[in-house]
């Protein structure tokens, strides 16, 4: 049985492999992750110099996987809007825009082709630092299972990215300009999600959270921040913020999700409900009966029509 790959896909990848910035790329994707390896190998060094915990080293080589990982998932939130910013308005700058509409694929086929390249792209860049991860594992005793649902979450992480970057392509005719708003939607998803739950705290003088925390529910950086505490350590970072509170004190939704494993897995879920929403309107936007000319033509044939 022959797959049938999107062609917005197949197109992309095949200019992207011709490309010798993907090499380049890969190249510095691993130069950075070897730096990160050994100042933190450094770091661990120095802080078992003593004689015993040098017979511990290991219990200490454990955080070598959080480091590597924490410096790939910051390499793919920068990256990941740069690509994918420049997936329709780098098409309206080559005015190769009004072709590919002319195809047989929908607008939404054509914004998830874009989002599906991108993420095959970052995976190209997990791929190649997997040695160097494998390394945290070999010596730091963690479950190679733990390796398989980190590759999951860089593929949540660059599915949200991506859709972030075309949607800010969809409305912007330059590319620069689209790079921009993409990190300004950073912006506000990853720091002004904070604020509901930091005015909460003044209301109440620091008593009370409440349910505020729900916002942090599409904060890929509290999830991610849960998902290294969760394998490291098997608890919730909000079990452990908030070991002294009680249901009233950090909400009663916010205090069972914060009991096992339930907080990390509704935050993917509320992510990728993000991620998803953000290509719907880029499709909508795509969609050139809903540009201003389509808008024209459909009042010019309603116009007809009532006549």
């Amino acid at each position: 049985m022959k797959i049938r790959w999107n062609p917005i896909v197949k197109k992309d990848l095949q200019v992207t492999a011709r490309s010798m910035r993907l090499s380049w790329g890969l190249f510095a994707y691993n130069v950075v992750l070897v730096l990160a390896f050994l100042l933190a190998l450094a770091v661990i060094q120095s802080a078992s110099s003593s004689y015993y915990n040098q017979k511990n080293i290991y219990s200490y080589l454990i955080a070598l996987f959080p480091v590597l990982a924490v410096a790939q998932v910051c390499i793919v939130a920068l990256i990941v809007p740069i690509i994918t910013a420049s997936s329709i308005s780098g098409e309206k700058e080559r005015q190769t825009f009004d072709i590919m509409l002319t195809t047989c694929m929908s607008p939404f086929s054509i914004v998830l082709g874009k989002v599906i390249s991108a993420v095959i792209r970052i995976l190209f860049f997990v791929a190649a630092g997997m040695p160097i991860m494998s390394l945290a594992f070999v010596v730091g005793g963690l479950a190679w299972s733990n390796l398989l649902y980190f590759v999951l979450a860089i593929i949540l992480l660059s599915v949200l990215s991506g859709s972030i970057g075309i949607f800010c392509s969809s409305f912007c005719r330059k590319s620069i300009a689209a790079v921009v708003l993409s990190f300004v939607i950073y912006f506000v998803i990853y720091i002004l999600t904070f604020v509901p739950m930091i005015l909460n705290l003044l209301w109440t003088e620091g008593d009370r959270a409440g349910e505020s925390m729900l916002f942090l529910l599409v904060n890929p950086g509290v999830f991610f921040e849960e998902f290294f505490m969760q394998i490291m350590t098997g608890e919730s970072i909000f079990g452990t913020a908030g070991s002294n509170f009680d249901k009233s004190e950090v909400g009663f939704l916010t205090y069972h999700l914060s009991q096992g494993k339930a907080w990390m897995f509704l935050s993917a879920a509320c992510i990728l409900v993000l991620a998803v929403l953000f290509m719907i309107v880029a499709a909508w936007r795509v969609n050139p009966m809903n540009s201003s000319g389509g808008k024209k033509l459909r009042k010019s044939k309603a116009a007809k029509n009532a006549a």
